[in-house]
């Protein structure tokens, strides 16, 4: 599937400036981005719920851009399960096929082969005569993903379907898509602002910024190679570390936090700011006045104001001072395993082994990724 040059506007108000994507077949694909970014309304265009004010839409190189919903054999999963009241779970699951542009069964099956099939894959047997009402979140969303699954359609759309579930019930139902689609193979484009679903799911993410896309690639990519600082910022929980440095002698500068650049970043950013990205991952919190050759070294020291067990590890929020006169920076880290702080208490924040990203200031563009081995002065 392709969307070729697609544009959008609503009025004088442009959703959509110029949209050029391609889903390749089979595949699980998350649109991704903040509210308000054109996730939806792209899904709307795929779906022949809109239509857009330029370019073209491409189902295995056929021009679809003018059919109408029922035409392009798709099927949509929405937010809000979009049930019939008042038929049982084997009638919702069955109505599709009895007024779609499918109308035979398929194989040679009745329909009530195919909503028994469909109600195996997704353990709804024993719910089958009963309404909605009767149904907890969870299962209603079982139910709608089987109506949209049971046309066995060309492309299988999802808007935020998991976004009314409890955190228990989501990551049930995460691990139940990917092995749904995993057997299925149909082509389904998710829509997400949640970036652990879509880190989760996808085999490929596109994330999205006011209706631009910024990157496509499989989540690792995006985890370990950002290419610019939204999508830095935007992937990954807790949120990528970002503050500005002055490029110095071969450092990235701010204050007594120093870390090494390539080369190429020297010759282009000498005496200039740059911004720099760590993972949370790789900070490492550690107390003040420990003695360790790290406090002498680079690191900067901070005030914690949050704590966030979570178990086997412990995320620490801290406000550091990198650089005179320059603000705050909220700094979030790894508490040591033997570390035990509270807010207001003063902490040492230093970078451990792993990637440091560098973005050009004014574009956000990432310029260079280094991996950290061992920084001067720490242990």
């Amino acid at each position: 599937m392709a969307l070729e040059k697609i544009r959008k506007k609503i009025g004088s108000a442009e959703i959509i400036p110029e949209l050029t994507l391609t889903v390749r077949d089979g595949e699980f694909f998350t649109l991704l981005g903040p509210s308000g970014c054109g996730k939806s309304t792209i899904l709307q265009l795929i779906a022949g719920l809109d239509h857009p004010t330029g370019g073209r839409l491409r189902f295995d190189g056929d021009d679809v851009t003018d059919l109408t919903p029922r035409e392009r054999d798709v099927a949509m999963v929405f937010q809000t399960y979009a049930l019939y009241p008042h038929m049982t779970v084997a009638q919702n699951l069955a109505f599709p096929l009895r007024v779609g542009p499918r109308r035979a069964p398929h194989e040679g099956k009745t329909i009530a082969q195919e909503v028994q099939r469909v109600a195996g894959l997704l353990g709804l047997e024993p719910l089958l005569q009963r309404r909605p009402r009767e149904l907890s979140g969870g299962q209603r969303q079982r139910v709608a993903l089987g109506r949209a699954i049971i046309r066995r359609p060309r492309v299988f759309l999802l808007d935020e379907p998991l976004s009314n579930l409890d955190p228990q019930l989501r990551g049930d139902m995460r691990a139940e898509l990917r092995r749904l689609h995993d057997d299925l193979g149909i082509t389904m484009i998710y829509v997400t602002h949640d970036q652990t679903e879509a880190m989760t799911l996808a085999d490929r993410i596109a994330v999205l910024e006011r209706g631009r896309v910024q990157q496509v690639g499989r989540p690792s990519e995006l985890y370990a190679t950002p290419r610019n600082l939204f999508v830095g910022g935007f992937i990954g929980h807790p949120a990528m570390n970002i503050w500005e440095a002055c490029i110095e002698h071969g450092k990235a500068v701010a204050g007594s936090l120093q870390i090494p650049v390539p080369e190429e970043v020297e010759r282009q950013y000498g005496g200039k700011t740059i911004m720099v990205g760590a993972r949370p991952e790789d900070v490492r919190v550690s107390a003040v006045g420990g003695g360790t050759a790290r406090e002498a070294g680079s690191s900067a020291t901070g005030r914690v104001s949050l704590v966030e067990p979570t178990g086997g590890q412990t995320w620490i929020t801290a406000e550091a001072q990198l650089g005179d006169g320059k603000p705050v920076r909220r700094l979030i880290g790894l508490g040591e395993r033997t570390l035990q702080v509270k807010p207001g208490e003063p902490v040492l924040l230093s970078i451990a082994q792993g990637v440091t990203h560098f973005f050009d200031r004014d574009t956000g563009r990432r310029v260079a990724s280094i991996p950290v081995v061992t920084l001067e002065g720490s242990a």
